[in-house]
């Protein structure tokens, strides 16, 4: 697969710096390989794959050594996250180092662990934070826990998006929603309800979720028309509409929380 950033030209002058006999529209293994070993791809990642097989080595205290010759944001970029580094380094297994590797589904339990501990704290904090200055629950969720627990998605995106799988960015966010709707809110509520000490059902204190729902089925609808428009290309003007069409819904969600709910509405 061609690198995203690379030209046509670019891919003219390999191919000439490739070719050695035969016809110049078919290149063989043995003329890749050798163009590709005396390349500055190969060298590239080379020293990649060295440096990132000397930072495994080092194991545990070089997750936790602090910055060197960086500036004062490096250390307050430090000194949040280190609880958060301290606390995964000892209790998760690094399996990237050599022997280690059985630990893997440990590895993969403890940090499915971690992720629950982190959101219980999350989300009470977020609660308690907007109870004292006066923000509905609808609303934390529907914008500081809804873009937190998207960050990573965002993050993974964008890395699978600059390696040229777009439709894997794509794919990554819509199926990670529906792995939200269909497994992340059945699940705890079906545990909950085969509890023996808790009630068998579950009820649903959101005030508008039909509207919600009938809003979002819409938007979904208007999504597709939109990137059907677009040519089924992701534009630049398709990203300012999507980003139009988020603050429509953020708007009018808040709205009804405010003026419908039980503690801050008006009613």
């Amino acid at each position: 697969q061609i690198e995203p950033r690379a030209t046509e030209e670019d891919v003219d002058e390999a191919l000439d710096a490739m070719y050695k006999s035969g016809s110049k529209d078919e290149i063989t293994y043995e003329e890749f390989a050798d163009w590709y070993v005396h390349s500055l791809i190969y060298t590239r990642q080379q020293k990649e794959a060295e440096k990132q097989i000397e930072e495994e080595s080092q194991g545990v205290c070089e997750a936790l050594k602090p910055p060197r010759g960086e500036g004062v944001c490096a250390w307050l970029k430090y000194l949040f996250v280190i609880p958060l580094v301290f606390c995964l380094t000892v209790t998760i297994p690094d399996v990237r180092r050599p022997g280690l590797g059985k630990w893997c589904y440990l590895a993969f339990v403890l940090s499915i662990a971690w992720i629950g501990i982190f959101s219980f704290f999350m989300v009470n904090w977020a609660e308690i934070i907007g109870n004292t200055i006066g923000i509905p629950s609808v609303v934390m969720g529907l914008t500081f826990l809804a873009a937190g627990t998207s960050v990573p998605d965002l993050l993974s995106s964008v890395i699978v998006a600059r390696m040229g799988e777009g439709d894997m960015a794509v794919s990554s966010s819509i199926g990670s929603n529906i792995f939200d709707i269909l497994v992340g809110l059945p699940l705890p509520w079906l545990i909950f309800t085969l509890w023996p000490s808790t009630p068998n059902k579950v009820v649903i204190a959101a005030k508008g979720i039909w509207k919600d729902i009938f809003i979002l089925i819409g938007m979904l609808v208007a999504i597709v028309i939109i990137v059907h428009c677009q040519g089924w290309k992701m534009t630049r003007k398709l990203g300012f509409m999507m980003f139009f069409m988020y603050f429509v819904f953020l708007a009018q969600a808040i709205t009804y929380a405010y003026k419908y709910d039980d503690c801050f509405g008006l009613q």
